[in-house]
């Protein structure tokens, strides 16, 4: 049994417990030394004669899975999986599988922290402070303000517990909203309108589809409320990045925090020249919590399916 690793933070010398596991199934594990995502030319090689492949951030196209010859899983380390071809997968009868709520608290608390970083300006006033300066700028006070959460899942729940030790408002939009959950946790049910129209502070826990991309476009952005703090530590795509400039140097958005971009990394992007644009390296999941939980959960889905067992977390059925 061979099996590619590609997560950063699954490579041997990680030390996780989860690859340890992996090693008592696998005759031979195939590893990452590129340190980072890979692209379709350096996946094409790795995958020859691989069972299993424990996926991270990599483009998994349809030329990559196609070119395999005796994949059965792709098991993605994380929750989302805009990056894996699935038509080509199920044409070709490999199954997909993710880690959904694997690293729930760990965005939904980096959330928070791009949150107050962009409502109060931290990285600008530490960068400036740091050169010399001292100077005075408002920033946005959350008690009482509007949150609004686009992606009522586990990491937009989170969220939105959080929220609450800040006395601040909930409204969700979610396209399969769960109207009790709501309504026994203090969240008001609304439509992406009133979202978009209501919130002082928007959130954005959305998978990237076909329906979601650029979803927060030049006109979304125009219904905002003037000042806004749009976050988003989902997928790049969701938000129209020339339009958010736009928005912002309109003064329509107030500050940006961002773990996700349309290009990754974010080379000569427009929006890192801006001093109330906070950004991130798509880190949202990287705690050592949310690393155990979504390798012991990819490794089980892997070895589930290679074994011919039941797998929770199938998502090309």
């Amino acid at each position: 049994m061979r099996i590619l690793v590609t997560p950063t933070s699954l490579q041997p010398e990680s030390g996780s417990p989860a690859l340890e596991l992996l090693k008592e199934y696998a005759d031979e594990i195939v590893c990452n030394d590129k340190k980072r995502p890979l692209t379709e030319e350096e996946l094409i090689p790795l995958l020859a004669g691989c069972d299993g492949y424990i996926a991270g951030l990599d483009q998994i196209t349809e030329k990559v899975i196609n070119s395999t010859d005796r994949l059965k899983v792709i098991s993605r380390y994380g929750a989302g999986y805009d990056r894996v071809d699935l038509k080509a997968a199920a044409e070709k009868g490999i199954i997909v599988t993710n880690t959904p709520g694997a690293n729930a608290e760990a965005v939904g608390e980096l959330t928070w922290a791009l949150i107050l970083a962009a409502a109060r300006k931290i990285p600008y006033l530490h960068a400036s402070t740091k050169d010399g300066g001292w100077e005075r700028s408002s920033g946005l006070e959350l008690k009482g303000k509007t949150l609004g959460i686009m992606g009522l899942g586990a990491i937009g729940k989170v969220t939105a517990r959080c929220a609450a030790g800040f006395e601040m408002k909930v409204i969700a939009y979610d396209p399969y909203i769960n109207e009790a959950y709501c309504e026994a946790n203090g969240i008001r049910a609304a439509s992406f309108e009133e979202v978009l129209e209501l919130s002082d502070v928007i959130t954005l826990h959305l998978p990237l589809l076909e329906s979601t991309r650029h979803l927060i476009d030049a006109d979304a952005i125009g219904r905002m409320k003037k000042g806004v703090i749009l976050v988003n530590a989902s997928r790049g795509g969701i938000i129209d990045e020339d339009a958010a400039y736009e928005g912002l140097i309109s003064g329509r958005i107030g500050g940006m925090g961002l773990d996700a971009f349309e290009t990754e990394p974010p080379v000569n992007s427009k929006l890192l020249q801006l001093n109330n644009v906070v950004a991130t390296p798509h880190t949202g999941a990287h705690t050592a919590e949310a690393a155990m939980n979504m390798a012991f959960m990819a490794v089980e889905n892997a070895v589930a399916v290679l074994s011919g067992k039941p797998c929770s977390y199938i998502v090309n059925r």
